[in-house]
């Protein structure tokens, strides 16, 4: 049984094919990557010699290309985590993430129903249980206030060019389900952190300006709140919904952590300095720099549907997943 997993060298994608490959030693893995700056071979480095793991360089827009891998592997389950998604890059080249979160997206579900569909509610026999997972973010909900969680009733209102082609992908998914009978599931996760996360993102770039004795970025005053999840929990709750969960449903995966970015700032400078102590605190390395447009003040995420549906609970707190995290970029920083 051969699994196709979209953007599998990116930061979640990695994170879930080690775990995946642990967990399911009879499937077979095809990760299909186009290897952007935000993917890379080296996250998957332990696994690339592994009897059931083949990686193939190549861009989720191209049809052809993703016909001619349904063809020669007759995929039963799709995992779809291809996407373009820091924010900033949104606001300055929103064109990319419009061609890969949105045609993309549309390629990959067009291609699985034709392969695996000979028309509308009716499935092929001998892919009666294969599955299209989609993986998606609750930026598209919009910006919270002080109060109140996002659920998978909670209206979209995606704010960047980001969210906006996210969310136009969870409805295009949504339509063949409803249009087709086609079997999809789709995941909204919360902000994760974890090992092999880019540069770019404020974990790492946090550790990694503290490591370098430069000025720790913040945007605006710091108070904007995110919900974190480490990648781990978040690669168990996509591996449940894969298997276990209902065709057509969503389901919103959270960690039950809220916290501000400057608090996030100072709790890795205290951390640096009990495990990395330098003359004066890391704290003082801490900077404002102007906001970014659109910037969403809140979010967070009602994940009791997935655990009460499906038994998935978050096992890391922010403190214990985050000491794992910068342990894990000291040693990456101090090789490069």
């Amino acid at each position: 049984m051969y699994i196709l997993i979209t953007g599998g060298s990116g930061f979640i994608g990695s994170n879930f094919i080690h775990f995946f490959l642990n967990s399911n030693p009879s499937s077979k893995i095809v990760n299909l990557d186009k290897l952007t700056y935000a993917g890379s071979t080296s996250n998957l480095k332990a696994v690339e010699h592994h009897l059931n793991y083949d990686f193939v360089q190549g861009d989720i827009c191209d049809r052809g290309l993703v016909e001619r891998l349904f063809k020669t592997y007759n995929f039963s389950g799709v995992i779809h985590f291809a996407a373009e998604s820091h924010v900033d890059n949104s606001i300055v080249s929103p064109g990319a993430f419009i061609d890969t979160n949105i045609l993309g997206t549309f390629n990959l579900l067009d291609v699985a129903r034709n392969h695996w569909m000979s028309g509308a509610h009716s499935i092929k026999e001998e892919h009666e249980r294969s599955r299209f997972l989609h993986i998606s973010t609750d930026e598209v909900y919009g910006s919270l206030g002080e109060k109140g969680l996002f659920t998978e009733q909670t209206a979209y209102a995606p704010n960047s060019p980001y969210s906006a082609s996210k969310a136009s992908s969870d409805f295009i998914v949504r339509s063949y389900f409803h249009t087709y009978g086609m079997n999809v599931v789709t995941t909204n996760c919360s902000n994760n952190y974890g090992p092999n996360q880019h540069d770019e993102k404020l974990i790492p770039t946090i550790i990694r300006k503290a490591l370098s004795g430069a000025p720790i970025p913040i945007y605006g005053d710091g108070k904007n709140i995110r919900d974190w999840l480490y990648v781990e929990d978040h690669c168990k709750g996509i591996d449940l919904a894969f298997r276990e969960g209902i065709a057509g449903e969503t389901y919103n995966i959270g960690g039950k952590n809220e916290w501000d970015n400057l608090s996030i700032a100072r709790f890795i400078c205290d951390t640096l300095d009990k495990i990395k102590p330098k003359e004066e605190s890391y704290i003082k390395q801490i900077s404002f720099v102007k906001d970014r447009p659109g910037h969403d003040y809140r979010y967070a995420i009602d994940a009791s549907k997935i655990e009460e549906e499906l038994g998935w609970n978050a096992k890391e707190n922010f403190e214990s997943g985050i000491v794992k995290t910068i342990d894990w970029y000291i040693k990456k920083y101090e090789s490069l």
